[in-house]
């Protein structure tokens, strides 16, 4: 178990969707008293996963986790958690959300005592359920202290970026380079596809030279057996890239790259395929 300043009976993880199980069934395996919550009830969590009847009730504990969906959601949760929350508390965001909404909030609650850490991760659920989460993180050296054990916990690869919003801002930088890449593995598959090649046999060929990547290892078998099982959902990458295109249009960058698999992404989630994984991306080649 890691070591860890907050007592037992200490995490609260808000939002249990797919990231969500994944961190709270890692967290409860490594020793902390996990407590979870979702704004809907799902008849589809684990046993071993404790679920507060109350919002009210779960954010008693130091530590509160969001993994929503979005900055509407954290929004909306935050505004109903709050009047619940306490000097000496600690919020850590864990989803993808706009930077400047994580500065506000992280300015609201430190007037109260309530630390702000924004901590987005890279790596899925099964990287979640390995420990070995990329975790960018932005918040007060204080408060990010705290949320060490919790962190380390989850992710191999734990990095303090700067103060409120960066991590959330680096989360986005992550997923410019993550979409754009799981589209070049999609046009790549279906080019040796098309041209006859095995594609496997191809993946294969490329292991360990440049154009090697852990999208062409985790989604690339995927794409070419066809399983757009969702592990990350195209709609959740939509929203990230819409929010990596806004960012760059703040900064004067262009991205040309991640409009165009904006637009790829829209096509699914027109044809109703929103909640498959963004390996679908290989299906607008293929059908």
């Amino acid at each position: 178990m890691s070591d860890r300043t907050a007592s037992p009976h200490d995490v609260a993880v808000l939002g249990l969707g797919l990231m969500g199980r994944a961190v709270s069934l890692r967290l409860l395996g490594d020793g902390f008293e996990v407590m979870g919550w979702n704004r809907t009830p799902r008849d589809d969590l684990p046993e071993t996963l404790p679920v507060g009847a109350s919002l009210g009730d779960v954010c008693a504990a130091p530590i509160v986790v969001l993994l929503l969906s979005d900055s509407e959601a954290v929004d909306q949760v935050l505004s109903s958690a709050e009047p619940a929350l306490k000097s000496g508390q600690l919020v850590v965001d864990m989803g993808s959300s706009e930077p400047w909404r994580s500065e506000a909030h992280a300015k609201r609650l430190d007037a109260r005592g309530i630390g702000w850490v924004d901590a987005p991760v890279s790596g899925g659920p099964e990287g979640a359920e390995r420990g070995e989460l990329a975790i960018m993180v932005g918040g007060d050296a204080r408060y990010v202290a705290r949320a060490q054990g919790l962190l380390d916990t989850l992710g191999s690869n734990v990095t303090h970026i700067g103060g409120p919003g960066a991590g959330h801002t680096a989360k986005l930088v992550n997923q410019t380079m993550v979409g754009v890449i799981i589209e070049a593995v999609a046009e790549a598959l279906a080019l040796a596809e098309q041209a006859g090649l095995d594609p496997t046999l191809v993946s294969q060929a490329v292991r360990g030279g440049s154009a090697d990547t852990r999208p062409l290892q985790a989604q690339g078998p995927r794409m070419i057996v066809r399983d757009y099982a969702p592990r990350a959902h195209v709609a959740t990458m939509l929203k990230d890239l819409k929010m990596a295109a806004d960012l760059g249009e703040r900064v004067g960058v262009e991205l040309p790259c991640v409009e165009r698999v904006i637009g790829l992404a829209e096509t699914l989630v027109s044809q109703g395929d929103g909640e498959l994984d963004i390996s679908a991306l290989h299906r607008l080649r293929t059908g």
